[in-house]
């Protein structure tokens, strides 16, 4: 476990005593006030607001769980002017890592909420955050999901939001370069796990309510030969593939993919990974069309996403993909401290809800009935081979244009 108290001024930090094992339902009482109490009149401007960092620090999301992780720290210190404080708090974090695992993400949230902190943020994957949302609303603390894009966080209750996208905006980007989904044979090439499934819904769901006939060929996410699954997408003649993918086999997928013919016999769209995964296309780049949830320069240059690549670079890092998921979270926390309580979630909630503001890709809004993130997409394509592949900007798509149906919060 790693603390960090962000931000340039001196100040003191609250040590946490170590907790034993707890229940699932807990209640964390501190000086700073009950989680969801209502109350915010203890704290002074010293007390410092816990954020539990919650994400793949290891395992095979751990890339994506850098570049948040990153793009958080770049992103706290941008929206509290280099002071580590929100409304005079200073922001504590403790990171934890999950590895990916279920269990290992409650066992830590647990632990943080028993030791008091209101907020939590992170979580790389899909299955991680179907396990902390509920948590979060049962011991009324706010969560902040990070990349994890599963549709199924949408509206699922009322303490958790998103600070980045999810997979109903990746399929009606995809959408707008296919034309006439009407009659077409749309395959769906994903891992079997929950980012997976979320993506062959999704596709059923816009392409398939569209008159598409979508399939899917789903690989064990443990698969590491994957020739047979090229074949099985290849022998099934789709018009178009639809390829959702994400962790450190992407290399031997494309591999596969191009060996077996499958990116000559039809039309592939995927979406851009990071900046590691452009010179794995090599000239079959030329070949695949690209929706892009971010890449450095997708939003035209504007001052907060320059602030972000600045500070992620100051630091030591590479801004990429998910820079901007870890990014928007911080500038949510920060609004949720200043606007709304340092104790109370209730308020934290509140002030969130409705929210516009000016983010790495431009204008964004937290739609108030459902917490879904409203904000533009990308379509892309990959000049040049191997190492000098980058992506370049072919259309920006409105957050209007691409937002998903709104699912009311479940309470």
């Amino acid at each position: 476990m790693r603390r960090r108290a962000v931000g340039t001024v001196q100040r003191r930090t609250l040590t946490a005593t170590a907790l034993g094992a707890a229940g699932l339902l807990l209640v964390g009482c501190t000086a700073a006030g009950q989680a969801g109490s209502g109350s915010d009149a203890g704290p002074g401007e010293d007390q410092a607001v816990k954020v539990g960092l919650v994400y793949s620090r290891t395992g095979l999301l751990a890339a994506y769980g850098k570049q948040y992780r990153d793009g958080f720290m770049a992103g706290l210190d941008h929206a509290t002017k280099g002071t580590g404080k929100a409304g005079g708090h200073p922001i504590e974090v403790t990171e934890q890592d999950d590895a990916g695992d279920p269990g290992k993400a409650v066992s830590a949230a647990k632990n943080l909420i028993g030791k008091g902190y209101k907020v939590l943020a992170g979580t790389t994957d899909s299955g991680v955050a179907l396990q902390m949302a509920p948590l979060a609303a049962q011991n009324k603390v706010l969560y902040v999901n990070g990349p994890a894009a599963t549709d199924a966080l949408t509206g699922i209750n009322t303490y958790t939001f998103r600070s980045g996208r999810q997979s109903y905006q990746d399929i009606l980007t995809a959408g707008t370069m296919l034309g006439d989904p009407k009659g077409k044979k749309v395959t769906v090439l994903a891992q079997d796990s929950t980012f997976g499934q979320a993506n062959v819904a999704a596709v059923k769901a816009v392409l398939g309510a569209e008159g598409a006939t979508v399939g899917s060929v789903l690989a064990p996410p443990s698969a590491t030969d994957l020739t047979p699954f090229a074949r099985q997408v290849k022998a099934g003649a789709p018009d178009l593939v639809f390829v959702a993918w994400a962790g450190a086999t992407a290399p031997a997928l494309w591999t596969a993919l191009d060996q077996q013919g499958v990116l000559s016999a039809g039309k592939v769209v995927t979406g851009l990974a990071g900046t590691a995964s452009y010179p794995v296309f090599g000239a079959a780049g030329a070949k695949v069309s690209f929706l892009a949830h971010y890449f450095p320069g997708a939003g035209g240059g504007n001052a907060v996403e320059k602030a972000m690549i600045d500070g992620v670079t100051k630091a030591g890092g590479t801004p990429d993909l998910f820079s901007t998921d870890g990014f928007t979270a911080a500038q949510m926390i920060v609004r949720a401290v200043e606007e709304g309580s340092a104790t109370d979630t209730a308020a934290m909630v509140k002030a969130l809800e409705g929210w516009s503001f000016d983010g790495v890709k431009g204008k964004q809004q937290i739609r108030a009935e459902d917490h879904a993130l409203v904000q533009p997409m990308f379509v892309a394509r990959l000049v040049g081979a191997g190492a000098a592949a980058k992506p370049e900007l072919v259309s920006t798509q409105p957050m209007d244009a691409v937002a998903p149906p709104a699912k009311p919060s479940a309470g």
